[in-house]
């Protein structure tokens, strides 16, 4: 028997039952390109096509082509990445990655990429920037388990429908932890025809490296998930990161962490949507390294111990970094692998339960959290992310109430570890809604959260045999969602979609509660103490304006505002610097300008 045709019987042999509903299943043997993902930022094309497993002597010569005057030509080429991965024995991670400077990126440009000396290409689409467009469109999925390792043509076709502009893929695309290659093979035949024609964000999280949580500690090896690190040789990480991520935006600062893994949070921006890509998982510290034994989970101060480590100094700067840039910009996103908080109770529980105190979300460690939440806060980014399985929206408190901003934590596309919100405490304050557990809870960890929406699975699922048939019951609150962005309006509204429903349908309903719209300056829930003179602005429209308080040298806020009026808020009286144009080169600043407690006649002039 072929090396490839062992591969893929190992695999076969590992799956369970196809049925009609998913339209396919694997073949006992697969050949050359499997799926491609792609992004373009800054004129540069990143492109990277997953192979099958090749045999000795097949070409290691991949080719990208695109068509021009229905001709193919020849834009770049390279040879197949052979590296190996730790598990299982002999695999290797078959891509093949092309870099295309000075891409143009205001039209279509159908591509090909061709393998095996011609016997295999793959076609696609690389999309133009949908600048024109007022709405952009995110489609979000998270947790891939191999409960159920078939086709997904439910989530294929109501993608399509909606059209979405940018695909997300939180993490846990791959469930098997050691066997990355069979899994990120699956993936791909799941999703490809999506990803082949509209760019795709995938970053890793535990399952994908092989463990069932994961506090990377910044790259260090670990024989304990717990004490911080990652249990997986650094080889097999290094893969797992280059298969999911060598298709991003180039990193912001590439040098590696411990053992030589790599990083990649980084930025892409999609028709003047700017998304900050960042890993809550690689720096974050491990917990059993740092808490006492035998904690209390009412002693709120003992978890929030010093030296605990969320984002790193690193990506703090770049968030800062990345909310003070608006070029070509008008509303911003934060993407990562999980929540900053604590939102749910006891898994499987019918009964209410205290909130949790689970290390694995964002909400521990709480001062680096609430770090976080303030460097997202000063660009008003939304918030996307998943890993907790249960799909919740939730108002972000630092120091009050909703005082920075939302989040939106998409369900897992397959929930086979099912959890809750159903909390045994009182709420701080309730909200208007249809759901009896909406409104202003402390977390486990004293993080203040306000939840608009959750979607609850049954109770009793547990290791349950995922079935999905046309007719079955929704039991794991399962799906994925939709996020829009509206540039004329600065809306953004959240759907959360079951598995199964059709959304091109009249009767099509979303989970109770969705969708949820919110202004763009919601997320950043700030209360203005004093208010600068207003701003009037002639040559320019949607300037952006920046404020920064004199006294620490902080930047309070960078906006691009709509029209050419705007008053600008600030938190404490005091000396601020307004900054107000077109960055990088057409911005005008005022210095020493005193704010006013209430918004007086103060008029201030910006002639371009």
């Amino acid at each position: 028997m072929t090396q490839r045709f062992v591969f893929w019987l190992s695999t076969l042999l590992t799956m369970t039952t196809f049925n009609a509903f998913s339209q396919g299943a694997f073949a006992a043997e697969k050949q050359g390109v499997c799926f491609v993902l792609y992004t373009v930022q800054d004129s540069t094309l990143k492109l990277t096509a997953q192979l099958y497993p090749l045999e000795d002597n097949e070409s290691r010569e991949v080719l990208l082509q695109v068509s021009e005057n229905d001709r193919w030509s020849t834009v770049a080429k390279t040879r197949v990445r052979e590296n190996l991965y730790s598990f299982p024995e002999g695999a290797r991670s078959w891509t093949a990655h092309f870099r295309v400077e000075s891409w143009d990126h205001d039209v279509d440009h159908p591509y090909r990429v061709v393998a095996l000396d011609g016997a295999s290409s793959y076609q696609g689409l690389i999309r133009r920037d949908p600048i024109e467009k007022a709405e952009i469109v995110v489609a979000a999925f998270t947790g891939n388990s191999n409960a159920d390792k078939r086709l997904k043509p439910d989530l294929v076709h109501n993608v399509k429908a909606a059209n979405a502009d940018l695909l997300f893929f939180s993490g846990d695309q791959v469930y098997t932890h050691r066997d990355h290659l069979g899994d990120w093979l699956r993936f791909g035949e799941q999703f490809g025809e999506l990803t082949r024609d509209r760019p795709t964000i995938t970053i890793p999280d535990d399952h994908d490296v092989g463990q069932g949580n994961l506090w990377g500690a910044g790259g260090r090896a670990t024989k304990k998930d717990r004490a911080g690190g990652y249990e997986m040789p650094a080889s097999h990480v290094i893969e797992v990161e280059w298969a999911q991520t060598s298709h991003l935006p180039d990193p912001f600062d590439p040098t590696p962490v411990e053992q030589g893994i790599g990083v990649y949070y980084t930025r892409l921006n999609v028709g003047r949507i700017d998304f900050a890509i960042i890993e809550d998982r690689k720096f974050k510290s491990g917990p059993d390294s740092l808490l006492p034994k035998g904690l209390a989970k009412d002693d709120l101060d003992a978890w929030d111990v010093d030296g605990a480590v969320l984002l790193g100094q690193r990506q703090l700067r770049f968030l800062n970094q990345w909310g003070e840039d608006w070029r070509g910009t008008d509303m911003k996103c934060v993407l990562s692998q999980t929540v900053f908080a604590g939102p749910h109770t006891n898994k499987n529980v019918n009964q209410p339960t205290p909130p949790s105190t689970d290390t694995d979300t964002n909400g521990w460690p709480r001062a680096g959290r609430n770090r976080a939440l303030a460097a997202m806060r000063k660009g008003a980014a939304f918030h996307i992310c998943g890993d907790q399985h249960l799909a919740t929206v939730i108002h972000h408190g630092i120091d009050d109430w909703d005082d920075a901003g939302y989040s939106f934590c998409v369900q897992s596309i397959v929930n086979f570890f099912p959890r809750h919100w159903l909390p045994s405490t009182d709420a701080v304050k309730r909200i208007e809604s249809s759901l009896p557990y909406a409104g202003s809870f402390y977390d486990g960890f004293g993080n203040r959260m306000t939840l608009h929406a959750y979607a609850n699975p049954e109770f009793g699922i547990k290791n349950y045999s995922y079935q999905v048939d046309e007719n079955a019951p929704l039991r794991g609150a399962d799906g994925f969602g939709l996020v829009r962005f509206n540039k004329n309006t600065r809306k953004i509204t959240v759907d959360c979609w079951p598995r199964l429903v059709d959304i091109t349908k009249q009767d099509a309903k979303q989970y109770e509660g969705w969708p949820i719209t919110i202004d763009q300056w919601e997320n950043d829930g700030r209360k203005a103490i004093a208010w600068l003179p207003e701003i009037n602005v002639t040559g320019k429209q949607n300037p952006i304006v920046q404020v920064v308080e004199e006294r620490t040298n902080e930047v309070l806020y960078t906006r691009r505002i709509q029209g050419t009026q705007y008053r600008p808020k600030v938190f404490a009286e005091g000396s601020y610097t307004l900054r107000v144009g077109e960055q990088p080169d057409e911005m005008k600043s005022l210095t020493g300008l005193t704010a006013s407690s209430d918004q007086d006649e103060r008029k201030i002039q910006f002639d371009f």
